[in-house]
């Protein structure tokens, strides 16, 4: 049951990471492949990041590597927060950004680790 709640958490989060990886002001190497590949896509609920992961094989170089370092944080923020899941969170169904919504909701109980990469995503860097 837990690994199936991290595995939930972990496909929701990449999804906004990497929906991110396009839509962040200074993280533009997506935009040109988006207009491309999915200028008939609305916005939200991961629709882009599925469009982008349909078309991942035509993607640009710099929107590829972008996306695998939004993906290299994500696995980060996984194993900074999983002990903090499995302790404030168990009692929630993953699904729809559920368990992220509980962690931030106790923010001021999380671990250090855990804060901090709860922050990395909304950075610029």
């Amino acid at each position: 049951m837990k690994n199936w709640k991290m595995a939930t958490l972990a496909a929701a989060f990449c999804l906004s990471m990497v929906s991110s990886a396009w839509a962040e002001p200074n993280a533009k190497p997506c935009a040109d492949d988006v207009a491309n590949f999915c200028k008939g896509v609305q916005p939200g609920q991961g629709r882009l990041a599925q469009c982008l992961k349909q078309h991942s094989n035509e993607l640009s170089p710099a929107c590829k590597e972008n996306i695998q370092i939004k993906k290299e944080k994500f696995q980060d923020f996984v194993q900074a927060c999983k002990a903090d899941e499995e302790k404030l969170c168990s009692d929630i169904k993953p699904g729809q950004g559920r368990i992220i919504r509980c962690l931030k909701k106790h923010e001021s109980e999380l671990s250090s680790e855990c804060k901090e990469k709860m922050e990395q995503p909304r950075s610029r860097q």
